[in-house]
């Protein structure tokens, strides 16, 4: 499912529910990774589950962000953008997205390479 994106206006319940659910995924995790993500048609799936790898930080708030508990807010720039490369991914595994203050900074995307 291709989705366009206006610049700064796009909110998590204008996405699909799977797509809020990596975003909360993603805010739940904090600091670390989201590893071995399945797309599908452009969506996340969550079957089989990914895992997560959370980076624990000492004498630091190692919690959930704040976001997380907001039923709605504007999309910040990056996480635009990963969605953007959900749909040029289309069908696939996205190996790793690392992530830092709930937000996706990096990802690693395994493709089949054919002859």
């Amino acid at each position: 499912m291709a989705t366009e994106f206006s610049p700064q206006s796009v909110t998590k319940s204008a996405l699909s529910p799977q797509r809020q659910r990596l975003i909360e995924v993603l805010q739940e995790t904090n600091f670390g990774s989201l590893e071995g993500l399945h797309v599908r048609d452009g969506e996340p799936v969550f079957t089989p589950p990914p895992q997560r790898v959370r980076l624990v930080r000492f004498l630091a708030e190692n919690g959930p962000r704040p976001e997380a508990a907001k039923h709605d807010f504007v999309l910040k720039a990056k996480v635009r953008e990963l969605l953007t490369c959900l749909d040029s991914v289309e069908n696939g595994v996205i190996e790793s997205i690392k992530v830092e203050h709930g937000i996706p900074v990096l990802m690693t995307i395994r493709e089949e390479v054919h002859a």
